[in-house]
């Protein structure tokens, strides 16, 4: 069976009524049988029907144990770091997510927990980090806004060799183009918000947990923290789901050919994509990713200069200027003043992040539309630039 089919036919029939689409149980509490004796559910932040068909979704998508869904991705991230303790340490990818990375320094670093930030695409660069104290290896591939690899089987290696969890944030890549528990991860987070949801009508998180014993450490957080996915979001997720196939496809396809079209223009210094055979880690990608490289690129400007970026991001018609991704609509944004606003500069400029950089979304629309849009921006502000001459 292809893996289209088996996501469509995942998604279950009701068997009370026959409903080809999952039911939405808007419900607080459920009427039980005798005191502690129920259908399977009491209360709604330990359980909902519609939650749990997402969660056993999102399990088959990426192959687990089990599948947690939060309110939101950092909601998801939380629940992750909460496995540590005081004097635990993480070792995250240097270019990691401007959310993440506010979570790490200003809530959990207060908490006693120590946090490396590390080239991860180099798998060796972990080692100088690693310690009785390492818990958690955290990485995203690809990374959130540079587009870094990093080699999870390589990772996944390390961390078990230090007994140590490796995480990976696997929301660019989604489960269509990777599955990182495959390759040797333990635990597996996606903000359900991008290409999960696929739609940018929904803000939702998931892990997913390659054991039963890390499964019942997530379970009792989630239920113990409270911070579920209410079921008409888990419903609209599980909508997106029966097209992401579809969807990251077109989305990668058109992303390699908005690539190129950039790596060719002389406003662009440097294209960020796992696609192109100049990407530092491509053979990994290629490798790790099916074939298939992610819907999400960014490029800097030969001029790096924030204002110049920022006329560009806001004279586009098709890439709607706004956070997020993983969209049927094309989205466009600056990192430095957006998504890793809250990453202080020295650090951003040594991940890579520049003033200049843009970070694009493709969405469904057509490859030629979208790179005419970005003709028409360079030419924009090239004649900006020429005015103020």
């Amino acid at each position: 069976m292809s893996s289209t089919t088996e996501i469509i036919h995942s998604v279950p029939v009701d068997p009370l009524t026959g409903s080809i689409a999952v039911p939405v149980y808007q419900t607080s509490t459920f009427v039980q049988e005798a005191p502690g004796v129920n259908k399977g559910y009491d209360y709604a932040r330990s359980g909902n029907p519609t939650r749990k068909a997402l969660e056993d979704i999102v399990t088959k998508l990426e192959g687990g144990h089990s599948a947690y869904a939060f309110a939101t991705g950092l909601a998801a991230i939380d629940a992750v770091a909460k496995l540590l303790s005081t004097g635990d340490e993480i070792i995250a990818v240097d270019d990691i997510y401007g959310g993440a990375f506010r979570l790490f320094t200003h809530v959990y670093q207060k908490l006693g927990i120590k946090i490396h930030y590390v080239d991860t695409t180099d798998a060796g660069n972990i080692l100088d980090y690693v310690n009785s104290n390492t818990k958690l290896i955290w990485i995203e591939t690809p990374t959130n806004p540079t587009l870094k690899i990093s080699d999870i089987q390589q990772i996944a290696h390390i961390a078990k060799s230090s007994n140590a969890l490796l995480v990976v944030d696997n929301t660019f890549a989604s489960p269509i183009c990777q599955k990182p528990l495959s390759l040797g991860a333990d635990l597996v987070i996606h903000s359900a918000t991008k290409y999960l949801g696929g739609h940018s009508d929904l803000v939702a998180g998931l892990v997913v947990t390659k054991n039963e014993a890390l499964s019942e450490k997530i379970k009792f957080i989630q239920n113990a923290s409270g911070g579920i996915l209410g079921p008409w979001d888990c419903f609209l997720v599980i909508r997106g789901i029966e097209t992401i196939t579809l969807r990251v496809q077109k989305q990668c396809e058109t992303a390699l050919a908005v690539a190129k079209f950039l790596q060719t223009h002389p406003a662009v210094d440097k294209v960020h994509y796992p696609g192109l055979s100049t990407h530092k880690n491509h053979q990994i990608a290629a490798k790790q990713q099916n074939g298939l490289f992610g819907g999400v690129l960014s490029f800097s400007l030969k001029q790096d200069e924030s204002e110049l970026a920022e006329n560009f991001v806001s004279c586009c018609s098709y890439f709607q200027l706004a956070e997020s991704l993983g969209g049927v609509k094309s989205l466009i944004c600056q990192p430095s003043k957006m998504t890793h606003a809250s990453v202080p500069r020295k650090k951003r400029l040594e991940s890579g992040v520049q003033d200049s950089l843009i970070r694009l979304s493709c969405g469904i629309e057509e490859a030629r539309d979208l790179i005419v849009d970005l003709e028409n921006a360079f030419s924009t502000i090239e004649n900006k630039k020429e005015v103020l001459v």
